[in-house]
């Protein structure tokens, strides 16, 4: 009986009140109120879509109620400050600090446990070095018609369409007033991207979105229009994105307006979906010969790839066709290789992609800038890094296990005034960034989030001068893995240089491979004109069958 006890009582209180209406007015707000329960409980017991409803008749509608706000009971009652889901409170507060240029300082001492696992410092210098400026950059395709001087923290990824006009708006003038880069993602360069000027980096994705055939197939003509535009800086293909390698894009049908349609040159009405795969190139020497021809379609812009690390006989063999081409072909090399990793953040995709598919950012990282390494092609080739990047201390501890520099997307949302509502997927953004609804973005203030963006930009890189200062360095890139250490049990306490295996220059020229276990399993196996896996693998997918 205790299960319909609620139900039952909302029929007696409603007839209750009903007999007491015809002497007291009052009581009729009691007969709306528990008819209108009774008549919900009512609808419960004969729908049939909810057993759970069913059965619980009016209960199992609070227990919905409350388990829909429970991320938010979570966020604001229950975590802990430090507690990272995927960003702590004390992340999205250190940036909203920054980003209104606000006491950013901390009292009494950290909220870190400096003897738990996985704590990470850098460690300070008895010399400290005196740095004036904090204006860090380096160049990016020394070797083109059009080398760009990038600062070493930019705008990574995120297109109109995921975003909202009034965020792409402020994202590029912040871009602009910092001197950094803002790169569109997949979805093109829409008209919001060029009203303020800022630095682009044009995303070259699957899609091939501002430059493809009706069919989705790439348009070289378009292309060489769209590049051409002395805001584009850098050309980058999209191979995969660290938070759903080996889907492709998604913007949902809810957030896709005529205005993206004509943008990306798309169907009305149905979820836009980017290919899994590039139909422009279908081998690793492919890709290098496609980015090639992008270089020269652009004027000589720096060109390169974005890739998260899967099959890692799938990067070796784009390490070997690189590797094959630096003599007979140098123009085939990338300028650059932006590492995304598994921890990055995005508008829309399946859970088991978010969770369980691709390799996260530092060991994608390292594979990267190993093989460089290894191949002598090191400095040739520039490696930038995006995955949770969003205080000083990110940037210089990715810095030090080998990218030259960072990007970040969900900390320039946040600087932008995102709460982490994690609603990015239903067009219902409460801070108007993550939207197409005109009603929800019009309420973005522009001019006061531009000024956001390039002062958390700013803010954030006088934070990482001054570690670099306590550290005796004078530039992020004399960061390296001896400066950063790690705890990895009470008692014990590691180098990152101690920890991960970092390879000798020209070591995999040498034909000896080097005692790392991925290089072992995958580097002579690896073929620069095949993703194919080696045959011994093949074999062993027959296993089951023979």
């Amino acid at each position: 009986m205790s299960r319909y006890t609620a139900y039952v009582s909302s029929i007696v209180l409603a007839l209750v009140m009903l007999a007491l209406a015809f002497r007291f007015s009052l009581a009729w707000w009691g007969v709306a109120v528990f008819g209108g329960l009774a008549l919900m409980g009512t609808f419960d017991m004969l729908q049939r879509k909810s057993t759970l409803r069913r059965n619980y008749p009016l209960l199992a509608n609070f227990r919905y109620g409350l388990e829909t706000i429970g991320p938010e009971i979570r966020q604001y009652f229950i975590q802990a400050d430090t507690d990272k889901v995927p960003f702590s409170r004390e992340q999205r507060a250190l940036v909203y600090q920054r980003a209104k240029a606000v006491n950013d300082v901390r009292p009494f001492g950290t909220l870190r446990n400096v003897y738990g696992t996985d704590y990470e410092w850098i460690n300070h210098s008895m010399a400290p070095a005196e740095v004036a400026d904090h204006d860090f950059r380096i160049t990016i395709g020394a070797g083109s018609k059009q080398p760009y001087s990038a600062s070493v923290f930019n705008i990574s990824a995120m297109s109109f369409g995921a975003l909202s006009a009034a965020a792409i708006r402020a994202l590029n003038g912040g871009a602009r007033r910092g001197n950094f880069y803002h790169d569109t993602g997949e979805g093109s360069i829409s008209p919001y991207h060029r009203e303020n000027g800022g630095d682009l980096v044009w995303e070259l994705g699957s899609g091939y979105f501002g430059c493809r055939n009706h069919d989705g197939s790439f348009n070289e003509a378009r292309f060489t229009e769209q590049a051409n535009d002395p805001q584009v800086k850098m050309i980058e293909i999209k191979l995969s994105q660290g938070a759903k390698p080996g889907h492709g894009g998604v913007l949902p049908a809810a957030k896709l307006s005529p205005e993206i349609a004509a943008t990306r040159d798309v169907p009305m009405g149905q979820d836009c979906v980017s290919p899994a795969k590039h139909s422009a190139f279908s081998t690793p020497l492919g890709l290098l010969e496609f980015v090639a021809r992008l270089r020269e379609k652009s004027g000589g812009k720096p060109t390169g790839f974005k890739l998260a690390i899967g099959h890692p006989w799938e990067w070796f063999g784009i390490a070997k066709a690189m590797q094959e081409s630096a003599a007979s072909r140098p123009e085939l090399l990338p300028d650059f290789i932006v590492v995304d990793g598994a921890e990055g953040g995005t508008g829309a995709a399946p859970a088991e992609f978010v969770d369980h598919v691709g390799v996260p950012m530092h060991e994608g990282l390292l594979l990267v800038h190993n093989t460089l390494v290894g191949l002598g092609l090191r400095d040739r080739i520039k490696v930038g890094a995006a995955g949770k990047v969003v205080s000083a201390f990110d940037i210089a501890r990715t810095m030090a296990l080998g990218a030259d520099w960072c990007n970040a997307a969900r900390g320039f949302m946040f600087s932008l005034g995102c709460i982490q509502s994690l609603s990015c997927h239903t067009n219902r953004c409460p801070t108007g960034i993550a939207t197409q609804d005109p009603s929800r973005w019009k309420h973005l203030d522009v001019p006061d989030k531009t000024t956001r963006v390039a002062e958390y930009h700013d803010n954030t890189l006088r934070a990482l001068r001054d570690l670099l200062c306590a550290a005796g360095l004078s530039h992020p890139d004399e960061l390296g893995p001896e400066h950063i250490l790690r705890r990895v049990s009470n008692t014990e306490v590691r180098s990152f240089a101690a920890l991960y295996r970092f390879l000798e220059p020209g070591e995999l020229l040498e034909g000896r491979i080097p005692r790392h276990a991925v290089f072992r399993d995958y580097w002579e196996e690896s073929r620069s004109d095949t993703f194919a896996a080696p045959e011994r693998l093949l074999r062993l997918r027959t296993s089951k069958t023979t």
